[in-house]
């Protein structure tokens, strides 16, 4: 090659490295970047706490609420009592008497629709019980207190509602300061609300047994009656009380024992039962005969009690039973008069499911009925 073209041809070269000498080194730069970054990603994932170890870390109970918290209703209740005092004469006294709302919080303990709740929370004069209840999910009934026992503020509430979710049931024994629980409850009527705490004290008896249960888990007016679970989603105590120089949570909460609540639930649904009969929840209107079944069906061989209305919420309504039914059996035996259907009733105990017959539009219904409470009783301490 002649030192001409040799000349030319090594100015080409330097031509070409100058033109990709850059985007080489750009190339380059951009792979010690990838190289470094892929090296501190790694470092940073090696430094993080495994998912498990995250997780327990920073626990979500929301699982644990979701399993206990259709267990635990709003109870709204209406209290009679004293309003004011005036003096007519010197040997007459005038009471005057008052209504209020009294909102709280109660526990489904059974399918069969009983519900604890503190006695304070329905309490009022007279025995002058008006409840009801509200769920979870919106529906509300009518409710019954069956019994109570003013030495351990726990009342008994029933209802007639199928599709209900007991609570389940922990073990108060196995408590210990430092667990943590959940106040689950209707505060101040903001619906259904949780607050998270601990077991800050245990006031035991000469047994050994819990007694009270101590809480900083927040308890607020209307919580009362409410549900205190465990980490697991079990009932360990009824929302009872607090200490307060304010009438607000101040941090110092408790509650009855679930076993002891529980058990005194069992005692007085035993002694309600037993002491109650059976209750239907008709208002019957005049016994059919002749004439009456003409006036009403078009013909003459209709017999029984006309159905006027039922109870809301109640065993017959409950049964399918409508105003306007005639009743013409009860347990096989022919309806004649409001005292046929009364007695057959009351030989029936709350719980016990009957035949009742009824004429609706031309045909013949047999519905089977589990009565239900008619009236509460006391059950003294």
């Amino acid at each position: 090659m002649k030192p001409s073209n040799r000349a030319q041809a090594i100015d080409r070269l330097a031509t070409t490295l100058r033109f990709l000498a850059w985007p080489i080194a750009c190339g380059l730069l951009l792979a010690i970047v990838i190289v470094q970054y892929n090296q501190l990603a790694q470092l940073s994932r090696s430094s993080q706490p495994p998912p498990l170890a995250r997780a327990l870390a920073a626990p979500s109970f929301a699982d644990v609420i979701a399993h206990a918290s259709p267990a635990v209703v709003s109870i709204n209740a209406t209290s009679v009592n004293v309003g004011s005092v005036e003096r007519a004469s010197p040997d007459k006294v005038n009471l005057y008497l008052e209504e209020r709302a009294s909102l709280g919080s109660g526990v489904i303990i059974s399918a069969d629709g009983y519900i604890l709740t503190n006695l304070h929370v329905v309490d009022t004069l007279f025995d002058a019980f008006n409840a009801q209840v509200t769920l979870v999910d919106g529906r509300q009934t009518p409710a019954t207190v069956v019994a109570w026992d003013e030495g351990s503020d726990l009342a008994v509430l029933h209802i007639n509602m199928d599709g209900l979710t007991p609570i389940p049931r922990g073990d108060d024994s196995s408590l210990r300061v430092g667990d943590v629980v959940f106040a689950i409850g209707y505060p101040r009527n903001v619906g259904q609300s949780v607050s998270q705490g601990i077991v800050s004290a245990l006031r035991r008896g000469a047994d050994g047994t819990i007694e009270r249960i101590q809480t900083d888990a927040a308890i607020n007016p209307g919580n009362s009656g409410g549900a205190l679970i465990n980490s697991n989603g079990e009932l360990v105590g009824l929302n009872s009380s607090i200490l307060s120089k304010s009438g607000n949570f101040e941090g110092i909460g408790f509650a009855t024992p679930a076993s002891l609540a529980v058990n005194a639930l069992e005692e007085m649904v035993a002694q309600a039962i037993e002491g109650n009969a059976g209750y239907l929840g008709v208002i019957t209107g005049e016994a059919l005969g002749p004439r009456s079944s003409e006036l009403f069906f078009g013909i003459d061989s209709v017999r029984g009690m006309l159905v006027e209305s039922v109870d809301e919420g109640g065993a017959a309504m409950r049964a399918g039973i409508q105003p306007g039914d005639v009743i013409t059996r009860v347990q096989g035996t022919k309806v004649i008069d409001g005292g046929n259907i009364m007695a057959e009733v009351r030989n029936k105990k709350p719980g016990d499911t009957i035949e009742v017959e009824v004429y609706r539009q031309g045909q013949t219904l047999t519905l089977p009925t589990t009565l239900g409470f008619g009236q509460a009783i006391i059950i003294e301490p």
